[in-house]
This record gives structure tokens, C-alpha cells and sequence, in this order.
């Protein structure tokens, strides 16, 4: 498993996404995890959610080629992107669902104290969580960047303090901090 990540940073920092074959070759590579990274942001979406994993990765992956300008510092670096551009979707999707119900059918999402932990859930609509994200990353963009990699990225408290460059410690203690700012916030909404 440590083998395989270090050889996804290492073809990352080489790759050139304009080479149409090396994308490819990426997306063999890391189809999988970004799979179980996209059931994962969907098993919070309301149930018969109209996008499947799939259509998720490959709506993602297209966006990660198409910006050509990105160098991936490292595969959590990758895969927290990737995560970015699920949740876009996802908000992007929910707002043309909502504008088309105009403001009908809220979608519901999971902020869960721990990724995998499914005791201290708080529940909010998409939209709300996206605009709390927001402001969160006005406030703090560190903040909102950690909260990115371990809620939609999935990362590890480890894998997050090493992307961030903070020790675990630190990592845990923003992670609180974040978790309590959002409650706070989502509650007022």
C-alpha cells in the first residue's frame, strides 16, 4: 500500500497532462481509489441521487486534465484536488436541481467528527455546507483546506498534517476548531 503511494507522488511529479497517453495511464492508475473516494461523497447525497461514482470520476478526472496548469506536489495533493472537484460537482449539480424545483427538495450531506465515524453527524444541506465552506476559507483557508482533505479527499489525520506541512497535533486541533466553527455556522443557517 506504501509502495503504491509513493509510486502514484512519484508519476504525478513527472506527468504531463497534456500527453493525452499519460493522462490515461494516470487514470488507470488511480481509477479505483477515486471510485471509492466518489461512493464515498455520494453515500451522503440524498438517496437516488441522479450521479452515479462513475459519471463522478470521469466528470472529475476531466476537470483535473483539463487544468493543465496544476503540478501535483504529491498524491494526497492529487486526491484532495480530486475531492475539490467532486464537491463542485455535487454543488453545482444541486444547484440546477434546486433552481429547477425552485428551492424545493434540499439535498442532504453527512459532516461526520471523523471520516468513517458515523456517531456525531450533522446533517445539512449541501448548498448550506458549500456557502459555510466558503466563508470558513474567507476567515481561514487553511481551515477550509483541512476540512476539504478529510471530509471530501478522505485523508488520514497523518495524510492531512503531511500534505498541510503541520504536525499531527496541530492537524487534530484545527480539525476541532473547523469541525466546531461549521456546526456553529450551519446551525444559524
Amino acid at each position: 500500500m506504501e509502495e503504491n503511494r509513493r509510486r502514484v507522488t512519484q508519476i504525478l511529479r513527472l506527468l504531463d497532462l497534456s500527453d493525452p497517453r499519460q493522462a490515461e495511464d494516470l487514470l488507470a492508475i488511480v481509477y479505483e481509489e477515486l471510485r471509492l473516494l466518489a461512493r464515498r461523497q455520494l453515500r451522503s447525497e440524498r438517496v437516488g441521487h441522479t450521479l452515479q461514482p462513475t459519471a463522478l470520476v470521469h466528470e472529475a478526472y476531466l476537470r483535473l486534465v483539463e487544468a493543465r496548469d496544476l503540478t501535483w506536489e504529491s498524491r494526497a495533493h492529487f486526491f484532495g484536488t480530486a475531492a475539490r472537484a467532486m464537491r463542485q460537482i455535487l454543488v453545482d449539480h444541486a444547484r440546477r436541481r434546486n433552481a429547477a424545483k425552485r428551492g424545493g427538495g434540499a439535498e442532504r450531506v453527512t459532516l461526520r467528527s471523523d471520516v468513517g465515524d458515523p456517531e456525531d453527524v450533522l446533517a445539512a444541506d449541501v448548498n448550506d455546507l458549500h456557502a459555510a465552506l466558503e466563508r470558513l476559507a474567507s476567515n481561514d483557508p487553511d481551515l477550509a483546506r483541512l476540512v476539504e482533505l478529510r471530509f471530501f479527499a478522505g485523508l488520514t489525520l497523518d495524510e492531512t498534517a503531511e500534505t498541510l506541512g503541520v504536525s499531527r497535533r496541530k492537524a487534530a486541533k484545527d480539525w476541532s476548531v473547523a469541525r466546531l466553527w461549521l456546526q456553529r455556522e450551519m446551525t444559524r443557517s
